[in-house]
């Protein structure tokens, strides 16, 4: 299991702290901050709204990457992480319940993927964002994974105008190759919505294709969480160097 200790001194004197969880009550830590983000504050219908928290039957197969606020001890960020033996294990990955992932089931052995990515609204800034990069970026180091998978989430409030004119703009750009590409279950209307607005990059997505990852095909429409999702293929050769650096220094 991966040992996290890196450190971020924030302007207003945080101290973070990144961890993986050891233990059921970590996991449920990240848990109820997955339902204040998703549920609470996004609306997402959960199924286990009741009980306050975000959990389904992946939770058991994953890592759950933490970024703590040390002073008042609390998680402030999360990741989960499910290694190609576990998702072996549980029979395929999470993304494989939104898209046909058939020609990228070649590369599984040396696949990771991540998700349920959130932050605590009072901490979204660089310094949260750069713990969970960083813990994730030395995860796939540690273990020697080359590939790195995820759904990114475009929020659907407006109908998904917003979400068709970000994947317009950006897939010309980013799109994978072609054997590499991706197939919605429930794919995204396009040709129904308005895809010329001038639509801002959520954070999380921009940040992926910094690092070089690939748009891998349309999006999908998650009812649950109401959103249009972006499958995303980062092999770990691309990242560039300047990003490599920031995020794998000791």
């Amino acid at each position: 299991m991966l040992e996290l200790n890196r450190q971020t001194q924030p302007a207003d004197h945080r101290r973070l702290t990144t961890s993986i969880a050891h233990s059921d009550a970590e996991i449920l830590e990240a848990q109820r901050l997955r339902y204040k983000v998703f549920a609470e504050e996004m609306g997402a219908s959960l199924p286990s709204a009741s009980e306050g928290i975000d959990r389904d039957i992946f939770d058991n197969y994953c890592e759950h990457l933490l970024v703590r606020e040390s002073t008042e001890n609390k998680v402030v960020g999360t990741y989960r992480i499910l290694s190609p033996d576990q998702a072996e294990k549980i029979g395929g990955y999470y993304s494989q319940t939104e898209f046909d992932m058939t020609r990228l089931l070649h590369l599984s052995d040396s696949m990771v993927e991540v998700g349920r990515s959130c932050v605590h609204w009072d901490y979204r800034d660089g310094a949260t964002i750069t713990q969970l990069w960083s813990g994730l970026a030395q995860y796939m180091q540690q273990h020697r994974h080359e590939y790195l998978i995820g759904c990114a989430s475009i929020s659907m409030a407006d109908g998904g105008h917003v979400a068709a004119s970000i994947y317009r703009k950006l897939h010309r750009l980013y799109a994978a190759p072609v054997e590499y590409s991706v197939f919605p279950r429930c794919p995204l209307p396009l040709h129904a919505l308005n895809q010329f607005l001038d639509a801002p990059v959520p954070p999380l997505l921009k940040g992926y294709l910094r690092l070089g990852a690939y748009i891998c095909g349309e999006p999908a429409w998650d009812p649950e969480f109401n959103t249009a999702d972006l499958f995303i293929l980062l092999p770990m050769s691309r990242m560039s160097s300047r990003y490599a650096k920031h995020f794998l220094k000791a």
